[in-house]
């Protein structure tokens, strides 16, 4: 029988969950970077209530990578965090005199039933 961690697999899940949701919603302001460096050799701010400024492309690209490698952290961590729950054995480790529940009371009233 495999045993879980639910709160990793918990954690695991909602980490991976916000990487993909940030990714999703703010990803589309990072992937021009690269395009117009390799295409156009420069690069722009875009704003809507001013025209382009001409940028650093080093700069851009950099903040692309920052915000990639936060993602990467938060979906990876999120990965880890599942395979940290499915692979959690803390419950199965408990001591018998720290056991309650049913059988355990179940257990001991035959004890008494029997003597």
């Amino acid at each position: 029988m495999i045993m879980s961690d639910m709160r990793f697999i918990i954690i695991g899940i909602a980490l991976t969950f916000v990487g993909f949701l940030v990714l999703g919603m703010f990803g589309h302001d990072y992937q021009a970077a690269t395009i117009e460096s390799d295409q156009f050799g420069t690069c722009y701010k875009y704003s809507t209530d001013m025209p382009p400024l001409e940028i650093n492309c080093l700069s851009k690209i950099f903040d692309q990578t920052v915000f990639f490698g936060i993602i990467i952290i938060f979906i990876g961590s999120g990965i880890v965090a599942l395979i940290k729950g499915i692979k959690g054995d803390w419950d199965s480790k408990v001591n018998p005199e720290d056991m309650v529940g049913p059988s355990r009371n179940q257990n001991e009233d035959s004890e008494d039933n029997n003597k």
